[in-house]
């Protein structure tokens, strides 16, 4: 028997297929109707005596139909500019990155700076390229080139120049200028010390971002995400507030996905930027975009030693060395619970950043998750209500993680990295997202790796990162759909299957759940619908 709500013959009937609701009460089905963007029934063959002579039916095929998928940190306007700039996204290789940064400025001869980004730091030798190879190559306009995590930037020499830094310019509190033995900056830029020269990159036009946006929502949308959460709405480092050019998609009835925004704490100010929080909900919040979260970063990443950590970090020489730096706290832990809990009280969900094991414990001090854990601090997701924000595909043996992070981190602590089973069993509500363009926005990509704790390209032999950390395919589904709508304040209108929710749905061109573990990153998007009505459809389909 379906659940139904009687309302007519559908819009749109989807059958034939296998029906993966997310629904606890009732997790499979075979068809779905749908009216007025509203699902109005699951089940069977019974659905089919809601058929009308103008309702559109989709033959599945034996195929997977799912609730959209959510990404719970993501930044699609960066993202979307990045494809449009110097791209080095899908390589490793330092020529190839010299390659295509000196054919974009010979292509670009009207630009006033190259930019672009998304290197990797395992390309370079401690991930940390030179000014002097940039030199080489665009030695008369400023380089700027944010790394794929955006935590750090390669720069030339006249980009140092136009920013004043030389051997005389301190270190940011929030960030590190790479040196040489003389103190002279190398051309690297590490976490605040971004903002240095990133903020006299000049900012896109208003057109620009909106093309930037457009090409991001169509990637997502054709990966089958439906709805995000955007982790920075305003000015950070070199990323453009973004909100002006959703509002620019609103205006024009051009976003089709459901968008949070994740409002940018300044950590260089305090509680008296909370009223203008308050005032940026109430003027950006209409339609499908709702400005209700806050994003505090209170550290950064473990790869130049930027996560706070409880202990120090290792040097890395193969020695167990112990260096003399065990990170950043950004925001200082004290005054961190007080904005917090301001900022609840003002009815704001609050998204961290907290990546090292101390910012986490400093995070849920003030209530909130992330990813490298102690142990102690696992059971405090469930008590405290936190969600843990999962970047699944992040969780496997990769040159990154085993030649950066690894080794500064120890054989101990490294077995705390992405504790994803620990967390689910601990009763902790899981989320998922892909903090595009940090890497692929491929839910899939992730899944697989959620699963099997092994990249979907590793070189065969490579072993699993943590075997004892995964998740079985229903619960990553279950984090990226339903526990990410959840996070999204989504879950009443999505993140499952069930009657009287939105029609966000998810075709994909097998099932996943009956072929071997191995092949789900093989699976792919064939349609994905907002509401009902089509936003994605795969040339093959």
């Amino acid at each position: 028997m379906s659940q139904s709500q009687v309302t007519g013959p559908a819009d749109l009937v989807l059958t034939g297929g296998t029906v993966h609701t997310v629904d606890p009460a009732r997790s499979r089905a075979t068809a779905v109707a749908v009216r007025g963007g509203r699902i109005t029934a699951v089940g069977h063959d019974e659905v089919h005596a809601l058929i009308g002579p103008r309702t559109e039916v989709v033959d599945l095929a034996g195929k997977l139909l799912l609730p959209g998928f959510q990404d719970a940190h993501v930044h699609p306007q960066g993202a979307g500019l990045e494809l449009g700039l110097c791209h080095l996204a899908d390589t490793v290789d330092p020529a190839e990155y010299l390659r295509r940064i000196s054919r974009y400025a010979d292509e670009h001869p009207e630009a006033e700076w190259i930019t672009g980004g998304g290197w990797s730091l395992e390309a370079f030798p401690g991930g940390t390229p030179s000014a002097a190879a940039l030199d080489a190559i665009v030695p008369d306009r400023p380089v700027f080139l944010p790394n794929r995590d955006h935590h750090g930037a390669w720069v030339n020499t006249r980009a140092l120049e136009r920013a004043g830094i030389d051997a005389r310019t301190p270190d940011p509190a929030d960030g590190r200028i790479e040196r040489d033995a003389e103190g002279n900056p190398t051309g690297m830029l590490q976490e605040g010390a971004v903002h240095l020269v990133g903020r006299l990159v000049p900012d896109p036009t208003p057109e620009e971002q909106l093309a930037a946006l457009l090409r991001a929502q169509a990637v997502l949308h054709s990966h089958g995400v439906t709805a995000w959460q955007d982790a920075i709405i305003g000015a950070y480092a070199n990323m453009t507030d973004p909100a002006p050019a959703y509002h620019a998609l609103l205006d024009r009835g051009l976003l089709t996905a459901r968008v949070v925004g994740a409002l940018w704490w300044d950590r260089e100010r305090g509680a008296e930027q909370i009223p203008e929080l308050v005032a940026r909900r109430a003027e950006l919040s209409k339609g499908r975009f709702h400005a209700g979260t806050v994003k505090i970063m209170q550290d950064g990443i473990a790869e130049n030693h930027t996560a706070a950590m409880l202990d120090p970090y290792l040097t890395g020489s193969g020695c167990g060395c112990v260096s003399d730096t065990s990170g950043i706290s950004f925001v200082d832990p004290g005054e961190l619970k007080k904005y917090v809990t301001e900022l609840d009280a003002l009815g704001f969900q609050v998204h961290f950043h907290a990546l090292g094991d101390r910012a986490v414990r400093e995070a849920l001090d003030a209530v909130q998750a992330a990813q490298v854990v102690h142990p102690h601090d696992i059971p405090r997701f469930r008590a405290l209500g936190a969600t843990a924000n999962l970047q699944m595909l992040w969780a496997a043996h990769e040159p990154q993680m085993d030649e950066l992070t690894l080794p500064f981190l120890g054989p101990e602590r490294g077995t705390r990295q992405y504790p994803f089973g620990d967390l689910l069993r601990a009763g902790a509500t899981l989320a998922a997202g892909s903090d595009w363009p940090v890497s692929s926005p491929d839910p899939l990509q992730a899944l697989h790796v959620a699963v099997n704790r092994v990249s979907p390209n590793a070189p065969e032999g490579t072993p699993e990162f943590l075997p004892e950390q995964r998740l079985d395919l229903g619960a990553a589904i279950a984090a990226y759909t339903a526990g990410s709508a959840y996070v999204n304040q989504l879950d009443a209108l999505t993140g499952s299957l069930t009657v009287g929710k939105a029609a966000d749905l998810v075709v994909l061109d097998r099932d996943p759940f009956t072929g071997p573990p191995e092949e789900i990153a093989a699976t792919r998007v064939l349609e994905t619908f907002v509401e009902g009505e089509r936003v994605y459809t795969a040339p093959d389909a």
